[in-house]
């Protein structure tokens, strides 16, 4: 997947970008419980569904 847009508050977009969930950026569903789990730059990160919920992503590819 891709990220296309975050549509948080300017503070969550800036510490999402900070951990390297910007737009552009290609990340992986890890595990999806009640937290989601996503690998980016080689790094696994939980989100909140909350937070999830309001990055907009785009599937890349066809596996």
């Amino acid at each position: 997947m891709r990220i296309r847009q975050l549509q948080t508050d300017p503070g969550i977009s800036q510490r999402l970008r900070e951990m390297g969930l910007g737009e552009n950026q290609m990340l992986r569903l890890v595990s999806k419980s009640a937290s989601l789990i996503c690998q980016v730059c080689n790094a696994r990160l939980a989100l909140s569904e909350q937070i999830a919920a309001l990055i907009v992503v785009e599937p890349i590819g066809v596996r």
